[in-house]
């Protein structure tokens, strides 16, 4: 089954309800992006959740949700999905679910070793003594254990039948030596290549393993394997098809996107009543409006979105490079002598986190249209200053800003000081832009200078989607991608209508 939940509320079980519930909120128990496979025929879910209250350890209906999608098993009793991933904001308790898991595996499950990971060590050894206390609190599982391993980077429970579960903290040569059943990667927004080396191969020679991956939203360059898992369940939700050995589930909102009209249904305002409740499913048992509430005021849009909003930044992988534009065509129109002929656009663009700025020229040459980045420099201060010159420079056609992009914010300082109206695209003129500068890369009938931070930017791009056209994403991507949609708001400037300037002088005889 593969599906984007989208109910707007679902109900918590009659076991989790107390006298007073008809007062109080409960957060979405469905994930907004869900994926398991198709191949399910039974779970051993219940069986994790039923341990777990034994231990005094009680879920939520969604915990129980996860594990009873997650344990999912095939006809032939092996799971359905070999990879579980689970994206929450923190503080709704992922650690339970992992704890459940746990349990069952050494107890119920006869999982030889299980491997708890985590970034930081001390992330894995608290994680110890959670599972530690559970068992001690339970006379009859406590009994079945032969060992508590203390030792500094060994910690470990061992029990008499020789089941192992192992705590580490991840490093380029954790778990290299180790045959595990399961794999538990906890913070897995901190998890790239090295890690996932050492950890992945120790699965080879088991009949039956697992590897859950638990954390919240991307934080950008490390989230590598959490961006890979989520390509990949977004690219089984696109296609309606399951992937075979992935369950997916993630709560966040889908924040609007800066062309978004006041109207828009289809995405959620970050300070939205109902944004915490969709992202959040712990509320109404361990969270509550009023405490998200109070991070909101103590925190940045950027921040709140990411931490308690589920809105990641996710990077792409090396095999996702040069998406839109292929690296052969765009190489193949660079030329060392193009140069902007004509009266010429410019325009200005910055990364969302206004690390960066870039000024960009478009003009005709030869046909066609000759497109430069101008200056790309770190910060934004440089910017008023350096158009200033080109505009004495240059008097060009149109200076030409996004009003919904990042760089919105100089439109009136930019105004002030060049004396000239700063044109802003329309939201289907931003996407007319993207597919005039993608079909004059395909028509052969641009040119460039194969500047390094043009090409890196067209490297990692990728599309968002705008009604039924596309534009370029700024979410979702790790490179800087402020010359390219410097350069599309540039060639698009040079047909845009633009009433020029007036001299009063010009009408002196």
């Amino acid at each position: 089954m593969t599906l984007v939940a989208s109910e707007k509320s679902a109900e918590p079980s009659s076991s989790s309800s107390s006298p007073d519930d008809d007062t109080r909120v409960f957060g979405h128990q469905r994930p907004r992006v869900l994926t398991v496979p198709s191949t399910r025929l039974s779970s051993a879910g219940q069986e994790a959740v039923d341990l777990a209250a034994r231990a005094g350890l009680q879920l939520d209906p969604w915990q129980q949700f996860v594990l009873d999608q997650g344990m999912s098993e095939r006809a032939d009793g092996n799971w359905a999905a070999f990879e579980v991933a689970v994206n929450v904001p923190r503080q709704n308790g992922k650690g339970g679910i992992i704890e459940a898991r746990e349990l069952w595996g050494l107890f119920i499950g006869g999982e030889k070793l299980i491997l708890h990971s985590a970034h930081e060590f001390k992330t894995a050894k608290n994680a110890f003594k959670r599972v530690e206390a559970l068992i001690r609190r339970c006379p009859d599982l406590h009994k079945r254990v032969k060992n508590y391993r203390y030792t500094v980077g060994e910690e470990a429970i061992e029990l008499h039948t020789g089941q192992t579960l192992r705590f580490i903290a991840r490093s380029k040569g954790s778990g290299r030596g180790f045959t595990g059943d399961c794999n538990i990667l906890d913070e897995d927004m901190i998890l790239g290549d090295d890690a996932m080396d050492a950890l992945m191969p120790t699965m080879a020679a088991v009949a039956n393993p697992q590897i859950w991956y638990l954390g919240s939203a991307g934080i950008g360059a490390p989230s590598v394997q959490l961006g890979r898992l989520r390509r990949r369940a977004l690219a089984a939700i696109e296609s309606g098809v399951p992937d075979p050995s992935l369950a997916y589930f993630e709560w966040s909102i889908n924040e609007h996107a800066a062309e978004c009209t006041p109207a828009c249904t289809e995405h959620d305002d970050v300070d939205a009543p109902e944004s915490p409740l969709i992202a959040n499913p712990a509320i109404g048992y361990r969270l509550t409006l009023e405490k998200t509430t109070h991070e909101r005021l103590s925190m940045g849009a950027e921040g709140y979105a990411r931490e308690r909003l589920g809105v990641g930044s996710y990077p792409s992988d090396g095999s996702d490079t040069w998406q839109v534009i292929g690296q052969d065509a765009w190489r193949a129109l660079a030329a060392a002598e193009s140069a902007p002929e004509g009266r010429v656009a410019f325009a200005v663009d910055m990364t969302p986190e206004r690390s960066h700025a870039a000024i960009a020229v478009a003009g005709a040459w030869r046909g066609g249209t000759h497109v430069e980045v101008v200056d790309h420099r770190p910060g934004t201060a440089w910017v008023v200053a350096r158009a200033r010159e080109l505009q004495t420079r240059w008097k060009p056609k149109a200076w030409i800003v996004d009003a919904g992009g990042p760089a919105g914010s100089l439109i009136q300082d930019l105004a002030d000081e060049l004396g000239v109206e700063i044109v802003s695209p329309k939201t289907r003129e931003v996407a007319q832009a993207a597919g005039q500068f993608y079909d004059a890369v395909t028509d052969q009938s641009v040119s460039h200078l194969d500047q390094a931070p043009l090409a890196t930017a067209l490297a990692g791009a990728q599309k968002r989607p705008l009604g039924d056209a596309w534009a370029w994403a700024r979410r979702g991507v790790t490179v800087d991608i402020s010359p390219l949609v410097a350069v599309t708001l540039a060639k698009w400037g040079l047909g845009a209508e633009v009433e020029d300037e007036i001299d009063p002088l010009d009408n002196i005889w």
